[in-house]
């Protein structure tokens, strides 16, 4: 339901109030006019005698109509009450209708008795049964005797009082055998006595009335009871000899008739249907000792009004009546055994009292929460035995203490707006609230103390509980979730709300805050010679030069792995430069410190520190404030290691740009954007063609065959970021190691493929394929996925050679040796690539199957014109001749250099001095011509144990730029 929709629902209550108070003004209005003729006669004898008898029974009529009305309305258990009641009104108005019949249409005075009599006799009973209808109903065999005594004592003690002043005359009346003499006193008898049971059932009702619709129920009774009040006077010995039809004692009736009428839509405006949905004023209960206290008194205000009426007796100096005696004696034994009754069931509600004020109070004792009442000024009143054990203290010497005394002063004002604002809540709302607060012990420490508040006579009860240890366990989990284990520095989290703190609030303005990214750099290698537990010690140490470095206001944190982070907050400095230039010095000297010497385990162990600093320029979001000093740090690493890099815009466009071209590289991939080109391997003794070294072009959407040197770089990069790991780029290393594992699996498949067909075409010459020892062991690739690929494309194993590139030292070489040897068995030739320039050259030659060294491209570019490497070019080859191997000179472009190679004994060449890339169609017409012109002619090797020809090992080709027209 809509917002107007619940605010129209909950308008009828003030309506109906307001028609409710109408109808009251409208009740006053009617009666009042009616008891003003009736006090003035109406202004004439008939006048007088239609409002007395037609008046009231239509004031009757209307009154029956009412009730009857309701009664159809309702589905409870109150519905027979009002039927009743309709009955009681519909038998007073045919009374009057037909006392009207003989005064108004017959003109002649009402015989007695007569119909007006039977019908106004019949008014009492439906009436009293309706009254015991809705009496609250005893749930005990006691509680109806109760009832019923409580009836007895009212109607008793009313019969002595009445037959003293009345009703034993009209008895006497009877007795004197006069004509006519007993109707007339049985009539005289019956109406004051149905009249006393109908007064007794309204005054036990009174008090025993049900709580619901309880306003309708108290009109009815005002009703009755006004009523009963004017019978009363109508048989009284002073007007019923001189009653005349239109006097004022009919208004008397005629106010009864209409309250009697009025009643039910009286319920109905107090009861308009459900109770609608929403906040709504809370009724606070009001104390009525008064009132409470009168259904205790009714049994002595009865024996009071029946011992009047026998000392009215004595008084006027009449004989007592037997009746008197009788009714008196039935109504003091009636008010004995109410009396009996009531002392059993005062008995036994103490003795209840008592056993559950044991209960309760074993509980209290026995509860190890503490439980205290405050007054309401904040005096303790109480104090449970619990708070020796839980605050120290004996309960009898906290018990008129303040209560604010034993607060702490930085929790006191919470607490006490806390609590103001709970007693100021309705009750019905918020019967309880929690507060939480440090309590003093009897040892002085503070304690932190979780209480449960309940209101109790204006003040408070608290049921307090010691929650320290769970406090410091919350205290000790929220560290640990935000700090490392190892260093106990803050960790990436921690650090990352602290960034944001900083660029947010009040520093929100100051652009001279900075963050620094730190790495230690050969830390990796500490963990791989003497061990994880030497490297956790190098960590926790840095950690702690670090925070020490620091100043107290900054935040030094962990991470994760040998990565830290500073948090640098500015001094408010708008003087760039020199704000850059201390931040600058103050990673310098950071870098300095940790890259002092370390004794870890006995031993002195060294690092260095590549440091990233970025500071928070106008509108920077954290993320982008630490993603920048990440990269800085990264090019610090790039750069040499061991040095601080200030962050700048090109950083994050280098990467971009990477990230770009690696997708570009997948596109490329997808959509068959590269060639296959194969670069000559010729024999510099001979110039034969002895082997054939694959290589990819991308070609683009135009035709253009680019240099590999760009994409190739990427592709090396990503391969060695994924074996490096933090080396890399953040973000950048997954996605082009996926890139170059693609590109290598096309190279490898390609390579294969167009081999078995020139083998097929009668050009038997091998193919040559790089690929690193890091991709060969991946586990990602099946062990048998090259043997795989020479079956299905019917490629002998004899006619493929892997370029193998062990660069890195961490290298798991007795997987690579298995590896190696398995394919070496097969046939497969293995060439060691980069020879002279990688880490593990040594350690490769002595446990791998090489067959072939290929000297790196760096060494040959400058070996005419360096003697330095004109001797290490030498050395390198008399090794490879020594064992036996053939060597592969990589980047041969110039005669010179052939000329040299030759002469220090390299047995082969690949280079621009021969063949460029070339196409498919362009190799193989190379392959029929079978030879390469050779600067300086062709000769035998100038040191022997080389072959001039047959299957060798291939390093990878040039990177230079061929100009090949598209296959």
């Amino acid at each position: 339901m809509s917002a107007p929709g619940a605010a129209l629902l909950n308008r009828p209550s003030l309506s109906g109030g307001g028609r409710g108070l109408v109808m009251q003004v409208l009740l006053a209005l009617v009666s009042g006019g009616y008891a003003v003729g009736a006090a003035l006669n109406w202004g004439s004898e008939e006048v007088a005698e239609i409002m007395g008898d037609f008046g009231l029974s239509a004031a009757g009529l209307l009154a029956a109509v009412s009730c009857f009305s309701y009664a159809r309305a309702i589905d409870s258990r109150e519905r027979p009450a009002w039927l009743l009641f309709a009955f009681s009104s519909l038998m007073g108005a045919s009374g009057n209708a037909v006392w009207g019949w003989y005064e108004v249409i017959l003109g002649q005075d009402v015989p007695k008795p007569s119909l007006a009599d039977f019908a106004f006799l019949c008014f009492a009973p439906p009436a009293i049964v309706g009254l015991l209808v809705l009496a609250k109903r005893p749930v005990t065999r006691a509680g109806w005797v109760c009832l019923g005594l409580d009836s007895w004592l009212i109607g008793g003690s009313l019969l002595t009082l009445s037959w003293s002043l009345a009703l034993a005359h009209a008895a006497r009346t009877a007795q004197s055998g006069a004509p006519g003499s007993v109707p007339r006193a049985a009539l005289s008898l019956a109406y004051p006595l149905l009249d006393i049971a109908l007064v007794s059932m309204v005054l036990v009702l009174h008090f025993r009335r049900s709580e619901t619709n309880r306003s309708a129920v108290n009109t009815a009774i005002a009703a009755l009871a006004l009523t009963v009040l004017s019978d009363a006077l109508f048989t009284s010995p002073l007007l019923s000899a001189e009653y005349q039809s239109g006097q004022l004692l009919d208004a008397g009736w005629f106010a009864g008739s209409l309250l009697l009428a009025y009643a039910p839509w009286g319920a109905r405006r107090l009861h308009p249907g459900p109770e609608p949905v929403g906040p709504r004023r809370v009724e606070r209960p009001h104390s009525r000792p008064i009132t409470g206290s009168l259904p205790a008194l009714t049994p002595y205000l009865a024996a009071a009004v029946c011992t009047l009426g026998i000392l009215y007796n004595v008084v006027d100096g009449r004989k007592v009546d037997r009746v008197v005696v009788f009714t008196g004696c039935t109504v003091v034994l009636a008010l004995v055994i109410r009396q009996g009754i009531m002392l059993l069931d005062n008995i036994a509600l103490t003795q209840e009292l008592a056993q559950k004020e044991n209960h309760f109070r074993s509980l209290v004792q026995g509860s190890s929460d503490v439980i205290m009442i405050a007054a309401p000024t904040g005096t303790l009143r109480y104090v449970s035995p619990a708070a020796a054990g839980v605050y120290g203290r004996e309960a009898e010497e906290l018990v008129g203490t303040e209560l604010a005394t034993l607060i702490h002063p930085d929790d006191l004002g919470r607490v006490v707006h806390e609590v103001r604002r709970f007693l100021a809540a309705p009750p019905t709302e918020e019967p309880t609230t929690r507060i939480e607060c440090r309590f003093k012990s009897g040892g002085g420490e503070w304690l932190n103390v979780e209480s449960t508040v309940n209101r109790h006579q204006g003040g408070l009860i608290l049921n307090s509980r010691d929650v320290t240890e769970r406090v410091r366990l919350q205290a000790q989990l929220q560290h640990s979730a935000e700090h490392d284990p190892l260093t106990d520095l803050p960790n990436r989290a921690l650090f990352t709300r602290r960034v944001r703190q900083a660029l947010t609030g009040r520093r929100a303005g100051d652009h001279s805050t900075a963050v620094l990214f730190i790495d230690l750099d050969g830390f990796k290698a500490v963990n791989d010679t003497i061990g994880h537990q030497a490297g956790d010690e190098l960590l926790v140490e840095a950690a702690h030069r670090l925070q020490d470095s620091v100043r107290a206001g900054d935040t030094a944190a962990r991470l994760g792995g040998d990565e830290f982070a500073a948090l640098i907050l500015g001094d408010g400095s708008r003087d760039r430069s020199a704000r850059e230039y201390q931040v600058h010095e103050i990673a310098d000297r950071l870098r300095t410190t940790l890259s002092q010497p370390y004794r870890i385990a006995g031993s002195e162990v060294r690092v260095a520190a590549s440091i990233g600093v970025a500071f928070a320029d106008p509108g920077i979001t954290p993320s982008d404030l630490m993603r920048n000093a990440d990269l800085a740090m990264y090019r610090a690493k790039a750069g040499g290691k061991d040095r601080v890099e200030l962050y700048a815009p090109q950083m994050q466009a280098e990467v971009v740009r990477k990230a770009e071209l690696a997708g570009r590289l997948r596109t490329a991939l997808h959509e068959g954007e590269f060639a296959l080109l194969h670069q000559p391997v010729v024999s510099l003794a001979t110039g034969e063609v002895s082997t054939v070294v694959a290589q990819a072009r991308w070609r683009s959407a135009q035709g253009i065959l680019f240099t590999p040197a760009e994409f190739l770089r990427v592709a090396e990069y990503s391969e060695g970021a994924a074996a490096t790991g933090p080396d890399a780029p953040p973000g950048f290393a997954a996605g082009t190691s996926t890139r170059s594992a693609e590109l290598g699996r096309w190279l490898l498949e390609q390579a294969v493929e167009q081999a078995a067909d020139r083998h097929r075409a009668g050009h038997g010459v091998p193919v040559a394929v790089r690929m690193t020892a890091q991709r060969l062991l991946d586990r990602a690739v099946p062990l048998g996925s090259v043997e795989a690929l020479l079956t299905r494309h019917g490629l002998p194993s004899g006619a493929l050679v892997l370029e193998l590139a062990v660069s890195d030292p961490r290298v798991p070489f007795d997987d690579l040796e298995r590896r190696l040897t398995a394919l070496h068995r097969l046939g497969v030739g293995i060439a060691l690539d980069g020879f002279g320039s990688g880490y593990a050259a040594i350690s490769a030659l002595r446990r791998l199957p090489v067959d072939m060294l290929k000297l790196d491209r760096g060494l040959v570019e400058g070996v005419v014109e360096s003697a330095r490497l004109h001797k290490i070019t030498a050395g390198l080859l008399r090794i490879a001749n020594d064992l036996g191997m053939q060597s592969v000179a990589d980047g041969v472009d110039l005669p010179e250099q052939v000329m040299a190679l030759r002469a220090m004994g390299c047995t082969h060449g690949q280079g621009m001095a021969f063949s460029g890339p070339l196409d498919e169609y362009r190799l193989r017409r190379a392959l029929v011509r079978g030879t390469f012109p050779v600067p300086g002619g062709a000769v035998q090797p100038a040191l022997a144990g080389g072959s001039s020809g047959g299957s060798m090992a291939i390093h990878r080709g040039s990177h230079n730029e061929t100009p090949v027209p598209p296959t």
